[in-house]
């Protein structure tokens, strides 16, 4: 019994190592272990064995078995991972899960604009803020002058949210809380407010070549001792300057603001048909760009700041408005249209 229990343990891993296919390995197996198998056979006789030799043919037939297992074990992992090699051999040079075409992206017109004028502001000693687009109904309108059941409410068609609450009609919301924030710098220090703060703004408008729902702002303010009008102008010719990179015919002409007295609208010359009329300038050769004036007296009060002793500039630049200019878009809704032929053109400003 000791001899054949060698054998077929020589046998079995001869032939394991030759077999070819998992199938063949199972079917090995079952010839081997099986309940009818050849090890199985000749455990069954064990009971002609003497006491003596019980045991010890007993702990060589487990070793054969353990042999036999192990091997059959081993075989079985190399041919699942030969069979999974011929199966990634077998599939296509790529992988389905990678991009096919991946672009590169660039930042929108209005992105770049806003950046450039940031940077242009704050070489002149602005600070760049962030405020909020769900502001309240005093930081949008009562505390810039614009009391309950005013008419001047009329010129923004402001939407309103079930909380009481609405979507800021205007950059010029912040102001008070700016005015807040840097007063004490102000009055004990004699540190001048200089700030700008970039934003979205919505307004339930009827769209067309140039006005828009939804657009963006940049407000900026001014306030210390003996501030002009010439200090806006001077300001806002330089940013417009450094902007084009090249002298821009504006205007100055008298508009109601009720948060600035006096207050004016400043145009630019359309770069879009070069002052000759077109649709984004209505025609008439000049676009609206920058509503300004000097703060009104109750907005100053408002914000903790005495009139009497301060004074000082604001302005809402339109940047939706100033990216049209600057890179020739002629029609305001492609800037929001997510229209990527449209956008393509600035792709070489990243």
């Amino acid at each position: 019994m000791k001899e054949q229990l060698q054998n077929i343990r020589e046998r079995a891993k001869q032939e394991i190592a030759a077999t070819a296919t998992l199938q063949d390995l199972e079917a090995l197996r079952v010839q081997l272990l099986g309940k009818k198998g050849e090890l199985t056979a000749i455990l069954k006789s064990m009971g002609k064995l003497s006491k003596e030799e019980r045991p010890v043919m007993g702990q060589l037939a487990n070793e054969v078995r353990g042999d036999i297992e192990t091997a059959l074990t081993e075989k079985t992992a190399a041919l699942e991972k030969e069979a999974l090699q011929k199966e990634l051999d077998a599939m296509p040079l790529f992988d389905l899960s990678e991009p096919v075409k991946l672009e590169e992206g660039s930042y929108h017109p209005i992105t770049l604009v806003q950046r450039q004028c940031e940077n242009i502001f704050k070489s002149m000693g602005f600070t760049v803020e962030d405020y909020s687009e769900i502001v309240s109904d005093y930081e949008c309108f009562e505390s810039l002058n614009i009391p309950k059941h005013h008419p001047a409410r009329d010129m923004q068609d402001t939407y309103y949210l079930t909380n009481g609450q609405l979507l800021k009609s205007q950059t010029s919301a912040a102001q008070n809380a700016i005015y807040k924030k840097y007063r004490d710098a102000l009055i004990n220090d004699g540190v001048p407010i200089k700030a700008i703060f970039p934003g979205r703004c919505f307004r339930n408008e009827a769209t067309d070549a140039c006005h828009e729902n939804t657009f963006f702002q940049m407000e900026g303010v001014m306030v210390d001792k003996n501030i002009s009008i010439s200090n806006l102008i001077y300001f806002m010719k330089t940013m417009l300057s450094e902007v084009f990179q090249k002298d821009i015919k504006v205007r100055l002409r008298p508009g109601f603001f009720p948060f600035v007295e006096p207050g004016f609208e400043l145009d630019i010359s359309c770069l879009i048909c070069d002052g000759e009329g077109c649709p984004s300038c209505k025609h008439s050769g000049w676009l609206e760009l920058c509503p300004c004036g000097m703060i009104h007296p109750e907005v100053l009060k408002a914000g903790g700041i005495d009139p009497d002793e301060y004074m000082g500039f604001a302005f809402g630049l339109g940047l939706t408005r100033l990216a049209m200019m600057k890179y020739g878009v002629k029609d305001i809704r492609d800037l929001n249209s997510g229209n990527l032929k449209a956008l393509s053109q600035f792709t070489d400003d990243k």
